[in-house]
């Protein structure tokens, strides 16, 4: 990705960037906070956000900061505040809370997290977003499970077709 040779795009930051474009989310001159720098997931996606959008292979044309797990909550509060998309990946429950976000961002989803649900006593799966209170402040948000799961599952199929007929050609 990062040296614009062609390659098949990471199925997780191909499901995100087929999100944006589906959902008609705008990313171009637009800030965007990436809160995960996996090499598989983070990096990719910030990669697809900043590129240009004038080359072959997609680009948002955003102005991207990453911040990780051990970036400062209030550090990370800044950014996020400012921020007209935030996608986060970084494997931390409740990491994005409603204060965090301002009025009409996109938020996407990434985190996979397996918590204790004191109700039922069970273990449950949930995101990196405390989404119950940031689906009132969010014009998108993706819901864990269902949201980005989903659509990562046919990217890798589309991977898969991509590759077979690179071999078949």
């Amino acid at each position: 990705l990062c040296l614009d040779q062609h390659s098949l795009i990471p199925a997780t930051a191909s499901a995100v960037w087929e999100i944006i474009k589906r959902t008609g989310i705008e990313t171009f001159g637009k800030n965007v906070v990436v809160a995960g720098r996996s090499k598989n997931v983070g990096m990719p996606i910030a990669m697809l956000l900043h590129t240009d959008g004038e080359h072959e292979r997609p680009g948002g044309d955003a102005t991207v900061t990453i911040a990780h797990r051990y970036t400062p909550k209030e550090q990370l509060k800044i950014h996020t505040q400012l921020a007209d998309v935030i996608i986060v990946a970084a494997g931390i429950p409740k990491l994005i809370t409603c204060d965090m976000v301002r009025e009409g961002a996109a938020v996407i989803d990434v985190g996979i997290n397996y918590v204790h649900d004191p109700v039922t006593g069970k273990t449950k799966l949930v995101g990196d977003v405390d989404f119950e209170a940031v689906k009132k402040k969010a014009s998108f948000i993706t819901p864990v499970p269902g949201g980005v799961g989903p659509m990562t599952v046919a990217m890798l199929l589309k991977n898969t077709l991509l590759a077979a007929k690179k071999l078949i050609y």
